[in-house]
């Protein structure tokens, strides 16, 4: 098959691609390529409804198994790419087929970074990432079991509750000094200490992880956390192998413009991998949450076909733990705000949190409080400097400022 359409990684940014393709009107030759063996799906339930068992397996697919013939997608699963030739426009697969290609999107996606200490790769250690190990997790994730998590970020806190939920006990040990700290900051990184706390999890911070056993986890002071399972979440590194052995411009991702194009004008990249050149913000950034997934191909499917179109949204996510459901809209880099102002109820847990620097919101986290998003963004967007006393004033709507 020869001057097709491809997408390299068949995950929700994949399919959306596409999705998007068709929608637009392509009815030329499109492959979509996964390494695993499942069609396309989302990976936020995996750490959510789907690992405690409220989402039925089949709502985590992003199209029904007949969609892909229907919409004569070819749908090659269960295969790894492993590599591109920009000059030759062809791609190659692990079994020595190739595929040419006319445009070509990438949305490779992140992968688990490792805990590199003795015993870190004994397979009784889990990582999140893939639907399978979804199941193993849900499978371990029983009353009485001991569960150790290692990191205290996302993926590790949302875990922890679904553990705690299903009656485990768990101990979640984080080398900083608050769970979260680096993308929320001390003041909101202490709301959900508290709240993991308040629900039982013994969260040890400031702590450093020497080995994995089969009886836990070993401490830098050598104390030893007894787990049944130890669950390791320290974050993901963007799946740039392609891309990088093919000469493309790489750096904390596969770079692009705000087209979704990459430095070889007939490839492009979406997704977790894509380090972006954002307009809002004036320079790349690169965001590894749901929505981006889901966006981001959109764009770069159109730009495909030769649209001008844009990926300018301002970045957001969401995250359910406990009794806690918060969403967050906007993009802060580590320490670069000033100041956080709260408006509502920070004890209670029923309250927005506003990240500002110079006087403008750079991010706001609606926490138990719905249906503000939509202002929020706009307060972003705006990038007009607001008053820090009528922000915290919960008489003042959110859409006057």
């Amino acid at each position: 098959m020869d001057a097709a359409y491809v997408i390299v990684g068949a995950g929700l940014a994949g399919a959306k691609a596409a999705e998007t393709l068709r929608e637009e009107g392509y009815d030329g030759p499109l492959v979509l390529i996964g390494a695993e063996a499942e069609r396309p799906y989302e990976r936020p339930p995996l750490s959510k409804g789907y690992l405690m068992g409220r989402t039925a397996r089949e709502k985590i697919y992003v199209h029904p198994a007949e969609w892909y013939a229907e919409h004569e997608v070819y749908l090659r699963l269960d295969s790894t790419v492993t590599a591109f030739d920009p000059t030759a426009h062809r791609v190659t697969l692990a079994d020595g087929v190739t595929v040419g290609y006319s445009k070509l999107l990438l949305t490779t996606g992140a992968t688990p970074r490792r805990l590199r200490v003795p015993g870190g790769e004994r397979a009784e250690v889990l990582y999140l990432r893939t639907v399978q190990d979804s199941d193993r997790l849900r499978a371990a994730f029983r009353p009485g079991a001991r569960i150790a998590v290692v990191g205290a970020g996302w993926i590790g806190l949302e875990a922890a509750a679904a553990a705690r939920e299903a009656g485990a006990s768990v101990t979640v040990l984080e080398a900083a000094e608050l769970p979260l700290l680096r993308v929320l900051g001390r003041e909101v990184a202490e709301v959900f200490a508290a709240l993991h706390r308040a629900h039982g999890v013994d969260l040890r911070l400031g702590v450093q992880i020497t080995e994995l056993t089969e009886q836990g986890v070993r401490l830098g002071d050598g104390t030893l956390v007894e787990a049944d399972t130890v669950l390791v979440g320290v974050g993901v590194a963007p799946d740039t192998a392609l891309a990088e052995a093919a000469g493309l411009a790489v750096d904390n991702g596969i770079r692009t413009d705000e087209h979704l194009r990459t430095s070889d004008p007939d490839v492009f990249a979406a997704g977790d991998v894509a380090n972006a050149f954002h307009p809002l913000f004036g320079r790349p950034i690169r965001v590894e949450h749901w929505a981006n997934a889901l966006h981001q191909p959109r764009t770069a499917a159109r730009s495909m076909l030769g649209q001008d179109a844009v990926h300018d949204r301002v970045p957001y996510f969401f995250t359910d733990q406990f009794d806690l459901g918060m969403e967050y809209t906007g993009y802060v880099e580590p320490g670069a705000y000033d100041r956080v102002v709260f408006r509502g109820d920070v004890g209670a847990r029923t309250f927005i949190a506003f990240w500002l620097a110079g006087g403008r919101v750079l991010a706001g986290m609606n926490v138990n409080v719905w249906d503000v998003t939509d202002p929020i963004r706009d307060l972003v967007r705006g990038g007009r400097p607001v008053d820090p006393a009528a922000l915290a004033d919960p008489d003042v709507p959110l859409d006057q400022f």
